[in-house]
């Protein structure tokens, strides 16, 4: 029998079919404006096809980004679906998978099809190592990927000029109904000299971003999800809200928050607009800087400032 695994407090969450359908009957009742689009930015083709030195991060869409630190050009949890089940992407990627520059390193953080697409993962260009969650090696390699490598939480391994580091999330995972929770999830910590990055991946808020933030200390950037979060009763073991993600911001000690996972995918009862309103309204709460949430449109490069990559 395949190992099942678990989040840190021994939780599964898995949702009962009663639960799932109070879930349905309650979203029936629901009227929202769904006419909110998320911006869509000219990508910067010609400056992320030349860039190996400058540390960069583009939104694509939802937990898809191009990070590009250390020389390499990572993607993280590559979906460039045009749908997800029967549902229409809401917004097209930001950036175009064939403008994509090649392809050092892959990051997934779990195998929700909403983060894992093998169609996205057989058009990225170079020759890219994996790096997965345990469990999830033997599932690339049936569909013909050689290189990749899993990591437990809190381990480590090295490419290039950046370590990776896998990190605790709360959350669950499955792709077909006989496997569920057969291989782990989590976030990733990449850190390229004194520059970090941390992708949180898909989850519900804990006491583990403290934990992270006081192993790894001065991360630069933090993409952190803030969508598919309503209804809270039977999300939030495995989501966060808006308020949370600017909590765990606080508690992994980053110094830009990016958002994600809203836009892309309607997974959940909230819209986008009210996951930024509800985002935009706590960051205002806690009198946080401005300049430190970048809020980017679909398709947007983020530098980061040459003063802070330095360090």
């Amino acid at each position: 029998m395949a190992k099942k695994y678990e989040n840190a407090d021994g939780s599964s969450n898995i949702k009962s079919f009663s639960e799932l359908r109070q879930w349905q009957k309650e979203r029936r009742s629901k009227k929202k404006d769904l006419s909110f689009v998320v911006s869509r930015a000219d990508p910067e083709i010609a400056l992320l096809s030349a860039n190996r030195t400058e540390p960069t991060v583009t939104f694509v869409g939802h937990s898809t980004f191009l990070v590009q630190l250390g020389g390499l050009n990572i993607v993280t949890d590559p979906v460039w679906a045009s749908r997800m089940g029967f549902a229409p992407r809401l917004a097209p990627p930001g950036l175009p998978i064939e403008a994509l520059p090649p392809i050092d390193v892959v990051v997934l953080s779990h195998a929700h099809y909403d983060h894992l697409h093998l169609g996205s993962l057989r058009r990225l260009p170079g020759d890219f190592v994996a790096l997965v969650p345990v469990g999830l090696a033997g599932w690339f390699r049936r569909k013909g990927f050689e290189r990749v490598e899993e990591l437990s939480w809190w381990s480590e391994t090295r490419v290039g000029n950046v370590t990776f580091g896998f990190v605790p999330a709360r959350h669950w995972t499955r792709r077909t109904p006989w496997d569920t929770n057969s291989s782990h999830w989590g976030g990733w910590v990449m850190r390229h000299d004194s520059d970090g990055l941390y992708f949180a991946g898909d989850s519900g808020y804990d006491d583990t971003f403290r934990r992270i933030g006081k192993k790894y200390g001065d991360i630069r950037v933090a993409l952190i999800p803030i969508g598919a979060y309503e209804p809270e009763w039977f999300m939030g073991g495995s989501h966060m809200t808006p308020e949370e993600a600017v909590q765990t911001f606080e508690d992994i000690g980053a110094r830009y928050f990016v958002p994600m996972h809203y836009g892309a995918f309607r997974l959940a009862d909230d819209t986008p607009k009210e996951a930024l309103d509800r985002l935009n309204a706590e960051w205002e709460r806690r009198g946080l800087p401005p300049d430190r949430l970048w809020t980017l449109e679909h398709g947007r490069t983020k530098l980061w400032p040459a003063e802070e990559s330095s360090r």
